[in-house]
């Protein structure tokens, strides 16, 4: 399976080398390294390894921490291929080639971008800043990996950020700007693997990409609404 491995390392000669090497030694292949952050002379890096099913993630952890200075961020279970470039370009070339089903397009490949699990549309309601909870937010389109009902953080359509839950599951949320839309991703917390927080390049990337398809689906977005008569509005017991 493919695994994402979230580094945090002195940011000096030798240190990629020796995470790289330890990386091999516990059994994994490298297919890709990007560098998410250099600052202070420290680096963030996430790897992208193919990983034994039957191997047991604490003897790659185990080796990571022995590398002085080094921080293992976060272990996750990669969905879809490594980041490539003009994958972000793809996929505004295909919202745009096909309006119609053009939110549905985003929902649906975000999470294979951001190595996360799943996300969602939801459509917060005008009178949002009145309510407690996040209350009513309906979901305008999920992924197929989402659970139903969806966990979802107190979404509000004001900005991009980050956001962990008490259980540690992970969000990254961005805003349409219209219609009270607002993009949801998510990175569970499961008993095997503990995923890494949205990075702020990763919000910036999936603020970018909504902006982006805003203005490509434009008046489209204002007749986004629960996907089914059956669907009923998420309540603040649904809303952590």
């Amino acid at each position: 399976m493919l695994l994402r491995v979230r580094v945090t390392l002195p940011d000096r000669p030798g240190t990629l080398g020796q995470v790289a090497r330890t990386l091999g030694v516990s059994g994994a292949d490298i297919v890709q390294v990007v560098v998410l952050e250099r600052l202070g002379g420290r680096a963030v890096d996430d790897f992208t390894v193919v990983w034994p099913g039957a191997a047991r993630v604490e003897r790659l952890l185990a080796g990571l921490a022995a590398i002085p200075g080094v921080r293992v961020d976060g272990v996750w279970r990669a969905i879809g291929a490594p980041t490539t470039t003009g994958q972000d370009a793809e996929l505004l070339a295909q919202v745009a080639a096909n309006p119609a089903d053009g939110l549905a397009t985003l929902v649906d490949a975000v999470p294979g971008l951001l190595a996360a699990e799943w996300a969602v549309a939801a459509v917060v309601p005008v009178d949002w800043a009145s309510r407690t909870g996040g209350g009513g937010a309906t979901v305008g389109h999920a992924s197929w990996r989402t659970p139903v009902p969806p966990r979802l953080p107190e979404v509000t359509p004001l900005r991009a950020r980050s956001m962990t839950m008490p259980d540690g599951s992970h969000f990254a949320v961005a805003p349409f700007g219209r219609a009270g839309l607002v993009l949801v991703v998510s990175r569970e917390h499961n008993e095997t693997l503990t995923p890494a927080a949205f990075h702020s390049t990763e919000v910036d990337r999936l603020a970018q990409l909504v902006r982006a398809s805003a203005v490509i689906l434009g008046d489209r977005l204002d007749l986004v609404g629960p996907p089914g008569r059956h669907r009923q509005p998420l309540t603040a017991r649904d809303l952590v």
